[in-house]
């Protein structure tokens, strides 16, 4: 089967699997649309409470539903880096829609944490919970009808899944996502890394780590790394929620500016008031998720999206599965080199070419579906430009280059880092759990070694600190599912098994938990589902079982009897000091609704 032929073959059963919720949905949505614009419906004392702060203008508009009118959500704060930018963006959005006839109002705002701040941290257990909030949270926002059109202002990890689910569940109000972009480029993520290193080996102090990660989180605007946040603003382009070109503008740029208000102007023009009606429910479908998956797997995206996409389908009635993942990144070639999956940032990558040269390639290759419909329009070939500044200050869009600015960057289908985009499903007697190879070196990618099992990763750390992981063994963590104590990611663990495997030992991670999108340098199999406070059987492995992580061919599996495994007792952890502090006890009934996480790990 050729690639195209692949890519088609995934997309049919995906539509098929999905008909009947799918079309459950879209009778939902056009329900709603069938409406007409909301505000008919408010009587005046509602309409009076919701255009109350507005200006004698913005209330005459809104009273006549003459003009569309856009909510903004927002994630706004200013103390993570990739959320502070967005401040400006409401008065940017507010001037532009004045400017083209219509009106903007702030509909609501939507937490925003970073597991960047959170790792190793007991707030990194609300982490994964927070993307359901976030589209619970703008869903309240929305509620109030008072809208013809929404833009989405979210960056980061849980942040932009979570939009996104909002989005959809309103899936008859067109919708548009703005990016602030990220940092400029600060100590090379790779320096980073050795430092951290260095640091878990005690052989630099304190004051030098943190002066080392004070120069690579410098600024405003994400991170500059290819972990979840930048893995996000690649989905939107190639799915087509971003303008052309918007994804890696850096922030407080003329350009940035510009590519906000047009965002604001398009949003108008796609509401049922304008001439090109595009319903976010309609416009996003099997293709759309189809692009987004092969994008993942062509960047070498993050883990975390082996379980956000499966729930940000799930908001339109699509049935997305693990499989379906694995199967398209068994077809689509891995042409991007970017940290953790090499040395270059996302800003080397937006200079090599970036989302255009990326989207051209995967055109050229027959891997993308190219009759979407994307909020700007109708097909993907409008995506394969560069976003410019004109000399009238507004954007202007070239074609992408027709050469790579870096070959080690980013390249062509012809001449692929890697023939497949390295996610892959692992199935065995251990349940199913997902493996990220793009990053991790041929040789290190089979590891056949003696069990070592914790029930933390606070275990396992003070394991590597008394020095009794010098061998070669692969570490088991438990109880690290959504159930467990909400899949916080294990990022911590990244620094330590890479100390161990850099001094020659063949080690590996097995977890019902996540790992941080930028981790990859160690094999490690992760998601594990059943989770072990579900009776899976990653729960009655015991210390000296021998295991075999295989990323090549996909295989997890205890070298013990079945017989024997089921014999075993599931051990019963105390798990009550994951219940309390910092917020954790206010997020009880999640952890109890939490879904697998081959399901989304949704709690709805």
């Amino acid at each position: 089967m050729t690639a195209t032929a692949a890519i088609e073959a995934v997309t049919t059963r995906i539509r098929e699997r999905s008909k009947p919720s799918r079309e459950l949905y879209l009778a939902r949505i056009d329900e709603a649309a069938g409406r007409g614009p909301h505000r008919q419906v408010l009587s005046c004392g509602n309409l009076a409470h919701g255009f109350a702060a507005c200006g004698p203008a913005d209330k005459a508009a809104l009273s006549a539903d003459r003009v569309a009118n856009l909510g903004i959500i927002t994630a706004y704060n200013d103390m993570l880096s990739a959320h502070q930018p967005f401040e400006t963006f409401p008065a940017l959005i507010k001037a532009a829609a004045h400017e083209a006839g219509g009106v903007a109002q702030v509909a609501g705002g939507v937490p925003a944490m970073c597991d960047g701040v959170t790792q190793g941290r007991p707030g990194m257990e609300l982490s994964l919970f927070s993307r359901d909030l976030i589209a619970m949270a703008a869903a309240v926002g929305l509620s109030h009808d008072m809208f013809d059109a929404a833009v989405y202002l979210g960056v980061c990890d849980k942040i932009v899944p979570g939009l996104v689910t909002a989005a959809l569940t309103f899936g008859h109000l067109p919708a548009i996502f703005i990016p602030a972009g990220p940092m400029t480029s600060g100590l090379p993520n790779d320096e980073k890394a050795r430092i951290r290193q260095l640091y878990a080996e005690g052989k630099v102090g304190r004051d030098e780590l943190l002066e080392a990660e004070s120069k690579s989180y410098h600024g405003p605007g994400t991170c500059t790394f290819y972990g979840t946040a930048n893995s996000n603003q690649m989905l939107m382009e190639i799915m087509g929620l971003h303008l052309p070109g918007a994804s890696f503008v850096n922030p407080g740029t003329p350009l940035r500016d510009a590519l906000t208000k047009e965002a604001a102007r398009r949003a108008l023009e796609i509401t049922a008031l304008g001439n090109d009606y595009r319903p976010a429910g309609r416009m996003i479908d099997e293709r759309s998720i189809v692009n987004g998956v092969v994008g993942l797997n062509a960047t070498g995206g993050s883990t975390n999206h082996t379980i956000h996409l499966i729930a940000m389908a799930a908001a339109a009635g699509i049935k997305l599965t693990w499989q379906d993942i694995a199967d398209i990144s068994e077809a689509v070639p891995l042409l991007a080199r970017v940290y953790p999956n090499g040395l270059a940032d996302v800003n080397h990558f937006n200079a090599a070419g970036g989302m255009g040269f990326l989207i051209r390639e995967l055109l050229a290759a027959g891997l993308l579906h190219e009759d979407v419909s994307t909020v700007w329009g109708e097909g993907l070939a409008p995506y394969t430009v560069e976003a410019k500044l004109g000399k009238d200050g507004q954007v202007i869009r070239q074609p992408s280059p027709e050469k790579s600015g870096d070959a080690k960057v980013l390249t062509t289908h012809q001449k692929p880092f890697q023939a497949t985009g390295g996610l892959k499903v692992m199935s065995g007697n251990l349940g199913h759990a997902i493996i990220k190879t793009s990053a991790v070196k041929p040789e290190r990618r089979v590891i056949e070694a003696p069990a070592i099992v914790f029930d933390s990763q606070e275990e396992l750390n003070a394991a590597f600190k008394e020095g009794r992981l010098d061998r070669d063994f692969v570490a088991v963590v438990r109880f690290q599912g959504p159930k467990a104590n909400g899949m916080p990611e294990l990022h911590r663990l990244t620094t330590v098994l890479g100390v161990l495997q850099d001094r020659g030992h063949k080690v590996a991670l097995v977890t019902d938990g996540r790992m941080s999108g930028a981790s990859g340098k160690v094999p490690a199999a992760i998601h594990v589902t059943p989770e072990a406070i579900d009776g899976g059987p990653i729960g009655r492995i015991d210390t000296g079982d021998m295991i075999r992580v295989d990323g090549e061919a996909g295989i997890l599996e205890a070298f013990v009897n079945e017989a024997e495994l089921e014999r075993r007792p599931a051990p019963a952890p105390d798990l009550s000091a994951n219940e309390h502090g910092l917020g954790r006890e206010l997020f009880a009934g999640f952890r109890e609704l939490a879904g697998r996480a081959d399901e989304g790990a949704a709690v709805f």
